[in-house]
């Protein structure tokens, strides 16, 4: 629940786990919508007021949606409902279109966020991507800056 920055399983049940250069053919293909669920930096505390503070850029899977925050152990009620309604909106209803999942490379975020898709919201085709953004090592579609899915 906490160490979200540990090794993680080799698996994930009921879902596809892919590699770097499948998961670069899936993107290619466009056959998956992909979700980044890196979670966002927060503002950090005790800033003096009128303090700049401007958040790291975000670098992610060009045409991916970044999803931030929906891929702890446990979600406010309110980060439910986001993670709900993007993956209603990113598929247009369908829970047959594959979603494809990731972070970074041993990152709980996207097991966490791909097991909740599967299990808890019934999407049936769930692709687990465990390298992530760091194992994204394609010259031709290199890592670009992204903004939170609304």
């Amino acid at each position: 629940m906490e160490a979200y920055r540990q090794p993680t399983p080799a698996s994930l049940r009921g879902a596809r786990v892919v590699t770097p250069e499948e998961a670069f053919a899936i993107w290619r293909g466009r056959e998956a919508v992909f979700i980044d669920v890196m979670p966002r930096a927060p503002k950090p505390d005790g800033l003096a007021p009128g303090t700049v503070w401007r958040e790291t850029p975000h670098l992610t899977i060009p045409g991916a949606a970044w999803l931030p925050n929906v891929g702890y152990g446990r979600l406010a009620a309110a980060t439910d409902d986001y993670f709900r309604r993007s993956l209603e909106a990113l598929t247009a209803g369908d829970k047959t279109r594959p979603l494809l999942f990731f972070c970074l490379p041993d990152c709980w975020m996207s097991w966490n966020a791909a097991k909740r898709a599967r299990e808890d919201y019934g999407y049936a085709e769930v692709i687990w991507f465990p390298q992530g953004a760091g194992g994204w090592v394609f010259p031709e579609a290199g890592l670009v800056e992204a903004t939170p899915h609304p």
